[in-house]
């Protein structure tokens, strides 16, 4: 009878680890690391991911490494040291061109505009010429090969050679804006949030531009990324992941407790800046995925290698199809 006992007690462990199996849970759970940059806004969806309990919800134990900055996570993804990190479509495909097998699942949508200082008489973007214009990144910011082709299709002409461009760092680029060495600024959303609390305005936005491009709906920008083969061995593993990090978007895009629970992470100094942080972080939220839906972003591509080129996209001219992962929807 003892044996008979603890046979029948096998097969219900047996039978429950399959299941588990089959849910996609593992006794150990969904170990994952993560390299973020270390001011970076995605730490806020993690605050928020905690803070609700959504990781434990589906069994994620996450290690996150600080990284410098955005290219230092792309090398440390290539060199193995992180799983996932916070990257744009456009270097996903860079990197399937080149045999590097990476892929990507949205975070976020393209966000952000070009802001001006009420004072300085811009009411269009022909207006620029003559004009300081600030930009954070560089030449082949993806933003500004976007702003390029809209006022190159508005003007006739070219903005690199009829406005004075300062390139440089966000915090730089917000420092510039708004103690009035510049007269218009390109910059990171949070960044432009930041400036329009200290009273600048927003001219048009990035997919205001789009649009007017002929892109046919606002596509996403930063995703998700990991290589393909990781994705394949431990597909349980990032499906868990992802599922919680869109199961938090959805919190963050409608709770506004939440949003008072995290404010530590935000790094805020008034009510103000607070606000307008959560709110330009809710614009740009992706609450659903599907392979299928990703024209726009095929769309976008083709603008950037149209006016940006190989410096932008390197040498493909079209969006690689496994470029955005197939095997989840959302």
């Amino acid at each position: 009878m003892h044996r008979r006992a603890v046979l029948a007690g096998m097969a219900t462990l047996s039978a429950t680890l399959s299941a588990q199996v089959a849910l996609g849970f593992t006794p150990e759970g969904h170990k994952l690391i993560l390299g973020l940059q270390s001011t970076g806004t995605a730490k806020w969806e993690l605050a928020a991911m905690s803070a609700l309990g959504i990781d434990k919800k589906h069994g994620l134990e996450l290690t996150v490494k600080d990284l410098a900055d955005a290219k230092a996570g792309q090398i440390a993804l290539q060199a193995k040291e992180v799983e996932i990190i916070l990257s744009d479509f456009v270097w996903v495909n860079l990197q399937r061109h080149q045999g590097n097998k990476m892929m990507i699942v949205p975070h976020s949508l393209t966000v952000g505009g070009l802001l001006v200082d009420p004072a300085a008489g811009i009411a269009s973007v022909a207006d620029l010429k003559g004009k300081t214009l600030a930009v954070s990144g560089s030449s082949v910011d993806k933003s500004f090969v976007i702003l390029s082709a809209y006022y190159a299709k508005q003007t006739g002409g070219k903005l690199a050679d009829d406005a004075d461009i300062k390139f440089g760092a966000p915090p730089l680029i917000n420092e510039l804006f708004t103690g009035g060495q510049a007269q218009a600024a390109l910059n990171l959303w949070n960044w432009n949030a930041r400036a329009k609390v200290a009273g600048k305005t927003e001219l048009i936005s990035v997919p205001a531009m789009l649009a007017d491009l002929g892109v046919s709906a606002t596509p996403p920008l930063l995703g998700w990324v990991f290589s393909e083969e990781m994705a394949t061995e431990r597909k349980a593993d990032f499906k868990a992941f992802l599922d919680a990090s869109f199961e938090t978007k959805k919190a963050l895009a409608t709770d506004d407790a939440i949003w008072t629970t995290i404010r530590d992470a935000m790094n805020v100094d008034s009510d103000e800046l607070f606000i307008a942080l959560r709110d330009a972080y809710r614009a740009g939220i992706v609450l659903k995925y599907s392979f299928g839906e990703m024209q726009p972003a095929a769309e976008a591509f083709a603008l950037m290698a149209q006016y940006g080129g190989a410096d932008v996209v390197g040498e493909a001219t079209t969006l690689d199809e496994g470029t955005f992962w197939k095997g989840y929807r959302k």
